[in-house]
């Protein structure tokens, strides 16, 4: 796993974490939900690439 691929998803957790909670000081509690599930997609989304690696490791590893 690359280090900025980390810096990028720590980046998004900090800034969702932000919204999130100016967002319930503002009483937006359900937009604020929607915001950190949002931030959670995009960053297994970002993640993919690195699951589906680490699936083909398993797989020559164990041999399925």
């Amino acid at each position: 796993m690359e280090i900025t691929l980390i810096v990028k998803i720590a980046s998004i957790g900090i800034l969702t974490a932000v919204i999130s909670m100016l967002l319930k000081r503002a009483g937006k509690e359900e937009i604020a939900t929607v915001v950190s599930v949002v931030g959670l997609v995009i960053a297994l989304v970002m993640m993919l690439d690195s699951i589906a690696q680490l699936y083909e490791t398993f797989k020559t590893l164990f041999n399925f």
